[in-house]
């Protein structure tokens, strides 16, 4: 199945990138120029209606970073990934203060999805 977006989330993509979080950069240097097991991750990528904060179209892989403001919305999250699963995507999630304190644990969970799912 194919991935598409909303035209209109485009830029607001753009912007999320620019105001990423520390948790967001932190993890995305070890996700950029396809260093997880050579998988090509995206950054802020608008899927259908949504926006993910990181994108493998080859693995069908997304990973989200709940950080405070998740707390408010989960069930608008809980909503949005259930739409997103339909598409065959599926989901890790990771807590803001666990890939800031614990990285070593977060990279090695992504490794193992992929190991059992490539």
């Amino acid at each position: 199945m194919k991935v598409t977006y909303n035209p209109k989330l485009k830029e607001y993509a753009k912007e999320l990138r620019k105001r990423s979080t520390l948790s967001e950069i932190l993890l995305w240097n070890i996700l950029k120029n396809k260093q997880m097991k050579g998988y090509k991750f995206s950054r802020q990528k608008p899927i259908g209606n949504y926006i993910v904060d990181f994108f493998c179209n080859r693995l069908r892989l997304a990973i989200e970073i709940d950080g405070s403001t998740h707390f408010d919305q989960m069930e608008k999250d809980e909503k949005r990934q259930k739409e997103l699963e339909k598409l065959d995507i599926r989901f890790l999630r990771f807590g803001d203060t666990q890939v800031k304190q614990n990285m070593e644990s977060v990279i090695l969970e992504i490794k193992e999805w992929i190991n059992e799912n490539e």
